[in-house]
């Protein structure tokens, strides 16, 4: 069983990084930013409408990922 205060990042292949656990996002102004739940997707495609959450714009753009390194 995972321990969920240790954060753990999830690089989903072409689409957000889903972060879970214990952490704080914060903006670039240094403010926390809101979060509501226990994990949320973080955009990684940058088309995102809710920068930086992910809303799902990367599967209406067709964002893809680069194969893995030593795959």
């Amino acid at each position: 069983m995972r321990d969920t205060s240790i954060p753990e990042i999830v690089a989903c292949p072409d689409g957000p990084l889903l972060v879970r656990g214990d952490f704080e996002i914060v903006s670039t102004t240094g403010k926390a930013l809101p979060r509501r739940r226990k994990a949320v997707a973080l955009c990684r495609c940058g088309a995102s409408g809710i920068k930086p959450y992910c809303d799902g714009t990367h599967k209406l753009i067709g964002f893809r990922t680069g194969p893995e390194n030593g795959q």
